[in-house]
């Protein structure tokens, strides 16, 4: 059963029953589901389907193509040597199936192609052969290419430069699940969650579906962090290394950067990270940005009143900021650590820096609790300087309707109260983006927290408030 997904579901429903054929990229991060979706929705409609082997060298990757040729009825052919006849193989597959008398849309999917397509290959030149010799002059095809290495398939097929150059009709980048999707991906499973757990769960997993699956029922959500990363043998105890080295080549250099992030929550320069990943700034640290931002590893913003150039590159993933905080605690604790630590303070600490990003990633949710929906804002970091001193803010919500929400987020396991220490420095705060700023926009302070406020007299100044259960709209 797929859960969410009424987007994509509906782009590749309509391309099935198009008039014509068309040419579907699906891409996102490794573990978000996307062979998943194409196999729930066509698996028993495929007219051809293969993937890529990983780490596989070209012999590999074209015995696999012919073992799956022969597998889909194309009996007494010549087994293909090279990509061209490859997918002259294919085409022969298509004919014998219309020929037959079936007139619906032919399904292919070739997954994982990053694999599929080795070095010094020519897989994209029988791709390109395929589509625009034979494909294009049909009807009755729906090719769909999947890969987890999203800026290869954008670089290569969304904006490559040869024969494949605009020739897709559709591309799908496949998210991770929202909190709501979680929620109802666990009422699914039977997986029994409050809220809250979900919450916690997010901040440790993200939104991504292979990783919810391996919970279970029987188990609190602590009992399952420690059973799926902590103890011996746990699913995703090597996760984080082989996440990287199945997607990136040199995948240290992918790694060096991914730590250095994690360094700081905000995010750093790019001056920054060259000093702490000790990779030269060139073309090669371009790259890695560029293809960790696309799989949605990372994200480029500018701070706010800062220039393109000053940009700030933060870790957005959520798996790989747990397993760089805590994969020592493995060796110290091998079953029962996260039980252990979750009811301490540095949980707390911990937990907090998670909400923060949780929220940037459900800005549309908070767009909404605020009735701004239709009002086009920006999203920016502040940190103080000069007048501004050493205040930050995390979360800036600049709207075109001349106000400017200031976002204090605090997760808690109840109603959170402000004190007067709290309140004075909210207030410090705002008055510093004010003073540094010289901003002529009305600014005004958001709380969004996990239960709201606890009623008191500092509360009642709080003009707007975002809480957990928002995320879930």
């Amino acid at each position: 059963m797929i859960i969410g997904r009424e987007k994509e579901k509906d782009i590749l429903k309509r391309c099935f029953e198009s008039d014509q054929s068309e040419f579907v990229a699906i891409y996102g991060r490794r573990r978000v589901g996307k062979t998943f979706l194409i196999k729930e929705l066509f698996g028993e409609k495929f007219t051809f389907y293969s993937t890529g082997i990983l780490n596989g060298n070209k012999d590999a990757q074209l015995r696999a193509w012919n073992s799956e040729i022969s597998r889909y009825g194309c009996k007494g052919i010549t087994e293909a040597e090279n990509w061209t006849q490859a997918f002259e193989n294919l085409n022969h597959i298509l004919e014998q199936v219309h020929a037959n008398g079936n007139t619906e849309k032919k399904v292919i999917f070739l997954d994982e192609i990053p694999w599929i397509a080795t070095i010094h290959s020519d897989f994209l030149a029988g791709l390109d052969y395929f589509w625009n010799r034979w494909a294009t002059s049909r009807k009755d095809v729906l090719l769909m290419i999947c890969g987890s290495a999203a800026s290869w398939i954008t670089d290569n097929v969304v904006n490559g430069k040869g024969g494949l150059h605009n020739r897709l009709t559709r591309q799908i980048l496949l998210e991770p699940f929202t909190l709501k999707e979680c929620e109802k991906f666990y009422q699914s499973r039977q997986i029994p969650m409050t809220r809250y757990q979900m919450v916690e769960a997010y901040m440790i997993f993200g939104g991504i579906p292979y990783y919810l699956s391996l919970m279970q029922p029987q188990l609190s959500l602590y009992q399952n962090v420690d059973e799926m990363y902590f103890a011996q043998g746990a699913e995703l105890r090597e996760e984080f290394m082989n996440l990287y080295r199945s997607l990136y080549r040199n995948a240290e250099n992918y790694i060096s950067v991914i730590e250095t992030l994690a360094k700081k929550g905000i995010g750093l320069t790019r001056t920054e990270i060259v000093n702490g990943s000790k990779i030269s700034d060139g073309g090669s640290l371009t790259k890695i940005l560029r293809d960790l931002s696309i799989s949605g590893f990372i994200r480029e913003y500018k701070a706010y009143g800062q220039k393109k150039r000053d940009s700030l590159y933060q870790l957005i993933d959520f798996f790989s900021l747990f397993d760089i905080r805590f994969r020592s605690k493995r060796k110290e604790y091998a079953n029962d650590y996260w039980l252990r630590f979750s009811s301490t303070p540095s949980y707390y600490a911990w937990s907090g820096i998670g909400y923060e990003k949780l929220c940037l990633l459900h800005l549309p949710q908070i767009r909404k609790k605020l009735g701004i929906s239709g009002v086009l804002t920006s999203a920016f970091s502040w940190r103080g300087d000069g007048e501004g001193g050493g205040a930050q803010v995390d979360l800036i919500i600049d709207r075109n309707d001349n106000i400017i929400n200031l976002c204090e987020i605090k997760f808690s396991s109840g109603p959170y109260p402000i004190d007067k220490k709290c309140y004075e420095s909210i207030q410090n705060k705002k008055s510093a983006f004010i003073s540094s700023t010289h901003t002529r926009k009305s600014v005004q302070t958001t709380m969004i927290t996990t239960f709201g406020l606890k009623k008191n007299n500092y509360s009642a100044e709080i003009v707007s408030e975002v809480i957990l259960d928002d995320f879930f709209e």
